[in-house]
């Protein structure tokens, strides 16, 4: 077994320092040496090297009778750099920008009409996305969208027409028009993320997400990690054959809302059934509105229903991330991969 290199050592306890600046916020000198375990020299060299990369700054004093070194609070350049979180939906494309600390810092809707084209698509995205950020530089967009996407290349499998100009290669524009890393994923793998790192899922490594609103589907994350698939397929429940019906036709919010709360339980019960024998997640999140609407209530009642009919023991929660998941699990992701990017 190799040893670290210097090198790779002062990158590995310089990432651990951040990591700890985001969770925590600011700290001093003496703070960080107490969570990394690092000694004095090797934290003043660490602090030192961030300065000078502009990576974390003075932002305080720990203490009111405090002076020195010792007291002074590190914390990381919030502008150091920016991400944007796109949400395409059939009616309008929504915006988020957030700073690399994840604070949100703009916004932006635009409406999609009818008749758009993949080109006036593409253009409509930039100008939302443009007009989010205002005069700052974005580092990274990722963009949840309803359809399949290819984990190899990142482009649509499947899914076109579900938004209006909605085609293969209006992510290549996209990207082309801003001129930096436009990510692609699908809207439901973005609403498990939140729940993984903000929502009904936190602290579980095991879990699948079933989305319920006009457009059903799932997510899966095994092991605290998002489960795509060979071809991005993994979650697509909503082909699953019931009795001849696709389970995306008996459970979509527009039907489940004319039907009594014993038939609504069951067909919903019936997704998650079968998560639980095929993959025995023991934790099945009910997300999108319904899982909103109903709340603790119907996850209860699906969850009575589930213990009736799965051999593995499976609890049931409502999602509990508050606004748009969605757009919120975009920007943890592209939050990921710039600070992997800026922070090394």
């Amino acid at each position: 077994m190799k040893t670290a290199t210097p090198a790779m050592a002062r990158a590995i306890n310089d990432r651990l320092a951040l990591d700890l600046l985001l969770e925590r916020g600011p700290l001093t000198a003496p703070q960080l040496r107490t969570l990394t375990g690092l000694s004095r020299p090797t934290v003043s060299d660490l602090i030192e090297r961030l300065m000078v990369a502009g990576l974390i700054e003075v932002t305080g004093e720990y203490g009111e009778d405090r002076r020195g070194p010792n007291a002074r609070l590190y914390g990381l350049v919030a502008d150091r750099a920016h991400v944007a979180g796109v949400d395409l939906r059939r009616s309008a494309v929504n915006v988020t920008v957030a700073d690399i600390t994840g604070e949100v810092v703009g916004k932006a809707t635009r409406a999609i009409d009818d008749s758009a084209s993949p080109g006036t698509l593409a253009a409509l995205i930039v100008d939302a996305v443009t007009a989010a950020a205002g005069k700052r530089v974005l580092e990274t967009v990722v963009i949840g969208a309803p359809g399949l996407v290819d984990p190899r290349d990142g482009e649509l499998i499947s899914g076109e027409g579900e938004v209006p100009g909605w085609r293969r290669g209006v992510v290549g524009s996209v990207r082309q028009r801003l001129g930096l890393p436009v990510v692609l994923e699908n809207e439901v793998n973005l609403a498990a993320i939140a729940e993984l790192r903000k929502g009904a899922a936190r602290g579980s490594e095991d879990f699948v997400l079933l989305w319920l609103d006009d457009g059903v589907g799932a997510a899966v994350v095994l092991g605290g990690r998002l489960r795509r698939g060979a071809s991005g397929g993994a979650g697509e429940i909503g082909f699953l054959d019931i009795s001849g019906v696709p389970y995306c036709d008996l459970v979509e919010a527009r039907v489940l809302r004319g039907l009594g709360r014993s038939e609504v339980v069951h067909r919903i019960a019936k997704g998650a059934f079968a998560f639980a024998t095929l993959l025995d997640p023991g934790l099945v999140v009910l997300g999108g509105k319904t899982g909103h609407e109903g709340g603790d209530e119907l996850a209860a009642l699906v969850s009575e229903r589930l213990r009736e009919l799965a051999p593995a023991p499976t609890e049931v929660r409502a999602s509990t991330v508050e606004g748009n998941a969605v757009l919120q699990g975009a920007v943890l992701t592209a939050l990921d991969l710039t600070r992997d990017r800026v922070f090394g």
